[in-house]
């Protein structure tokens, strides 16, 4: 029988795995933000409200 190869894995540095759960965390917020948010974590009135309103237009993310 033949010995099992093992291959190198490389390490994953603790700067590019926080850079990397940083970018999926804003990327997630930014998603709830167009997709799902009513206004209800705008503190501005309606410009963020609306502003999201027509990203999800552009993006074809059903609204109304």
């Amino acid at each position: 029988m033949a010995a099992p190869v093992s291959a190198a894995v490389p390490a994953l540095s603790p700067r590019l795995l926080t850079l990397a759960l940083l970018t999926v965390g804003l990327a997630l917020m930014l998603a709830y933000l167009v997709g799902f948010d009513q206004g209800a974590l705008s503190r501005s009135g309606m410009y963020m409200h609306e502003l999201m309103h027509d990203g999800r237009h552009l993006l074809g993310v059903p609204c109304h």
